[in-house]
């Protein structure tokens, strides 16, 4: 019996090593192809990154691309960070459908959060944080319902964080600090109940416009105390001026009314010659 199971063992190594590879993939070609020629890469770090590479980036179980690994003659994972990678982010990168980590952080990355990532249905790793990113988040990265980390902090993104982030069950870290985001933190990331893991301020914190928990409360976009004292002390002066204006105009009035009536007075006394 342990014969059998040692020669079925040795069986599936021979077969392994000398099989040929599984043929290349056209999707992770084009993914590849097109995220090379959205980027630029002044330090020459993806020197093997060239086109006959593209048409089998995995030969057998490895990769021959840096920052790529292959499992089973597919790209599921992509690892760029920090080789000063300039340029945007192809949307053809939806095309490595077999995708479950996507790091390209700490470059200098410009442009949108593709929406296509939603393609990417197998994704449980997107990490584009400290690059410069822009725009709005794409509410549909959360069809990537395997998602169990979404790093982008340290961007330039606007707008409000999609509600539907909330619904990603695995989600386990998420951040988004120092961005431009402004609006309400949905309940669902900042409140989470039951076993989901809760989220605190170091998630949210760096975003001028961003209110709710686990941050604080909307700031009032009304006049400041100061303010509104500077203008209470101000209007009680003008009204202060304006009265003893009036006073004084009705004084000299009254003064010179009174002058006019004496003056009549001693005219009529005197008498004719």
């Amino acid at each position: 019996m342990r014969f059998t199971k040692l020669k079925l063992i040795i069986s599936l190594l021979i077969c392994s090593i000398f099989l040929p590879p599984s043929s290349p993939d056209p999707n992770d070609e084009s993914c590849l192809t097109n995220l090379f020629n959205s980027i630029q890469d002044p330090d020459h770090n993806l020197q093997n990154w060239t086109k006959p590479t593209f048409q089998n980036p995995c030969s057998g179980f490895l990769s021959n691309l840096v920052g790529a690994t292959c499992n089973n003659g597919r790209i599921y994972k992509l690892s760029l960070i920090n080789l000063n990678l300039h340029g945007t982010i192809s949307p053809f990168i939806s095309n490595c459908t077999n995708l479950q980590s996507l790091d390209l952080s700490n470059n200098s990355l410009t442009g949108i959060i593709p929406p296509d990532l939603r393609l990417l249905v197998n994704l449980a790793v997107l990490n584009l944080s400290s690059n410069r990113l822009s725009g709005d988040i794409p509410p549909t990265v959360a069809n990537c319902i395997y998602l169990n980390v979404i790093d982008l902090h340290e961007n330039e993104l606007t707008g409000t964080i999609p509600f539907q982030f909330g619904s990603l069950m695995r989600l386990s870290v998420f951040d988004v600090s120092n961005n431009k985001l402004s609006g309400l933190i949905p309940a669902s990331l900042g409140n989470r109940t039951g076993n989901l893991n809760r989220f605190n301020v170091s998630s949210f914190y760096g975003n001028k416009g961003l209110y709710g928990y686990p941050l604080g409360p909307m700031k009032s976009k009304g006049l400041s105390v100061v303010v509104i004292v500077a203008i209470g002390l101000g209007s009680g002066l003008l009204s202060l001026v304006l009265s003893f204006t009036v006073v004084c105009v009705w004084l000299r009035v009254n003064d010179k009314k009174m002058a006019d009536e004496q003056e009549g007075k001693i005219t009529q006394m005197m008498p004719d010659y």
